[in-house]
Order: structure tokens, then sequence, then C-alpha cells
């Protein structure tokens, strides 16, 4: 599929389980935040890591109840940006929404229902 399938800057193939199984269902919500991340920083935005089946979520190690499993996930690298820089934009601008997890190489966003989530424990400062 050719860039920009799904948004004006993201594409299924990006959100793909990497395994090849086929899963490519990216929550719609999810589209749109990442691509508000993009708008923002006005940087080109890479998802790290999308959806995953099932079978390649236990193969990586993944949490038992990972969102990415659902296709409500996606782990992002912002160019030239920090991921302590792209968790504060997140956890500012949905607060109280949603599920934000700052990490030393990558930030998480994910569109899970009810309580919202958030990790920081791994953000280097």
């Amino acid at each position: 599929m050719k860039m920009g399938d799904m948004n004006k800057n993201f594409s299924r193939y990006e959100f793909s389980c990497p395994c090849g199984c086929g899963f490519d269902t990216a929550d719609y919500m999810l589209v749109i935040v990442v691509q508000d991340v993009r708008d923002h920083f006005d940087e080109r935005t890479v998802i790290s890591c999308g959806c995953r089946c099932k079978m390649h979520n236990i193969t990586i190690g993944g949490s038992l109840f990972s969102q990415h499993m659902y296709g409500r996930a996606a782990d992002i690298v912002v160019n030239n940006v920090h991921p302590d820089e792209v968790y504060k934009y997140l956890d500012k601008k949905y607060k109280g929404k949603f599920g934000v997890g700052g990490y030393n190489h990558h930030t998480h966003i994910d569109t899970r229902s009810g309580t919202p989530w958030r990790e920081t424990g791994m953000i280097s400062k």
C-alpha cells in the first residue's frame, strides 16, 4: 500500500503486525492521534510498533492485555524530538483519556476505553 492510504501521512502497512500475518486494522481514533502528533511537531513520525497478533505479542513478551493486539496502540518515534517531549504533549492534550507511555526510545499511545493509563518510569531525564 502507498504512503497515506489511511490519512495524509500514514498507511495501513505502517500499522501492520511485523510477523506478516496480515493484521493491520488500526483503531480510527489511534490514526487521528498519531496524525495529530505528526502535525504538532511537524516532523516525520515513525510507527515502530502498531498492531500485534496474539502469537507475535507472546513471542516478543508483550503484555497479556496489550492494546496492540486490538489495533488500539502504537509505539512512535518522532524525528528530532525526544520521547519525553512527545509524552508530555500527549499527556497534556489527552488528559484523562487513553494510555500514554514514555520510554527511552519511543512513546506509546493507545486509545483504550475506560481508565486512562500512564507510564513514565522509563523516560530518561
